[in-house]
């Protein structure tokens, strides 16, 4: 199978998440004897902070004008699918051309659903979003679950929708030796977000205030100058992803926040719960509703409600968070992997075609 994808970026991870997932999915997608490009537009902040330039296991095909798009795309549309994503910055352009010029099957990924639909809820112009909705497209794929694909069909004229998790490839991710640089007692991972910013501070700032002899470590890119820092804080910014399993394998235990529009719409699993996962330590998370759909509380994830919760987690016997941090690496490996969401989605697309085979025939 031959793929395209317009994306927002898989060259650069600085202050998204997309690229992580693009990387893994790709490799995996690649493994599996289907072919993948990327559409990214170079822009100079992505640029500024590129990690990669030859995607594993795919072609990536940066432009910096939409010219340059339509010059080549004879062989971009020259696909069985095309994927169109939140975020990317020439969506409506990109979901024109392959209506118009391709006979590939189309498909319309939202990694960010709740924020989309906040923003429609808001009377907001949504630029990746063409403006009569997604009916258009074959499927609808969405990064979250349960009663967002009923808003996608309800209110974006979405025909057929399905979901298609975050995931974690166990190449990249996996347990390594701890390096001091990165050492604590409670490690975050995320980028900076005012939405997340009271949930952090509750289930982060407050506990190293009340356990000033413990070490936290922040790693993150954005964080702003005000951000209510306590001596016992070692911040790094931008933790590149290469640096992730000895970023999270260092700390004891490591700290999931959702933002707050996922989290009110639940079932919105965050890449880094994964990934920490597949590098076998031990998290701690806010609850939203669809999270024991993935993790079982108490016996693969530490639940935080506030924190009292987390103080309590830091306390825990060292064993039984090792427990904890294997039982969830082997629900991660076995349910989540890059691989396991590549066939995910051939399943999708495969049954999508099937369909569309039977209304011909029909």
């Amino acid at each position: 199978m031959r793929i395209t994808i317009f994306g927002l970026t898989v060259s650069s991870s600085w202050g998204n998440g997309h690229a992580t997932l693009w990387r893994g999915l790709t490799r995996a997608l690649a493994a599996q004897g289907h072919a993948v490009t990327f559409v990214e537009r170079d822009v100079p902040w992505y640029a500024e902070h590129r990690d990669v330039t030859q995607l594993p296991g795919g072609d990536l095909f940066l432009y910096t004008d939409w010219q340059q798009v339509l010059t080549e795309r004879r062989r971009l549309l020259d696909a069985d699918v095309v994927i169109v994503t939140s975020y990317c910055p020439d969506a409506v352009a990109a979901t024109r051309l392959a209506e118009q010029d391709s006979q590939a099957l189309r498909l319309f990924y939202d990694l960010d659903t709740p924020v989309t639909l906040a923003r429609l809820a808001a009377g907001e112009i949504i630029d990746y979003l063409p403006p009569e909705g997604l009916g258009g497209f074959d499927l609808v794929l969405s990064y979250t679950g349960g009663p967002a694909l009923a808003a996608l069909e309800q209110q974006l004229g979405a025909r057929a929708t399905a979901p298609l998790y975050g995931h974690v490839d166990p190449d990249a991710h996996r347990p390594v030796v701890a390096d001091r640089l990165f050492a604590g007692d409670l490690s975050y991972l995320g980028t900076y977000a005012a939405d997340r910013q009271p949930a952090l501070a509750e289930l982060f700032v407050a506990p190293a205030a009340a356990m000033p002899d413990a070490r936290f470590v922040l790693g993150g890119s954005r964080y702003p100058a005000e951000f209510p820092w306590r001596p016992n804080i070692w911040f790094m910014d931008h933790v590149a992803p290469p640096d992730h399993p000895a970023f999270f394998a260092s700390s004891r235990l490591t700290l999931n926040v959702t933002r707050t529009d996922m989290a009110a719409m639940g079932w919105c699993p965050s890449g880094r719960l994964f990934e920490a996962a597949a590098c076998g330590t031990a998290i701690v998370s806010d609850w939203w509703d669809g999270l024991d759909a993935f993790f079982t509380p108490g016996e693969g994830i530490l639940i935080a409600r506030d924190r009292a919760d987390v103080l309590s987690a830091l306390t825990m016997d060292r064993d039984e968070v090792a427990r904890i941090a294997a039982r969830a690496r082997d629900r991660v490996l076995a349910q989540h992997s890059s691989a396991a969401r590549a066939a995910e989605l051939v399943r999708l697309i495969e049954g999508v075609t099937s369909s569309a085979s039977r209304s011909v025939d029909a």
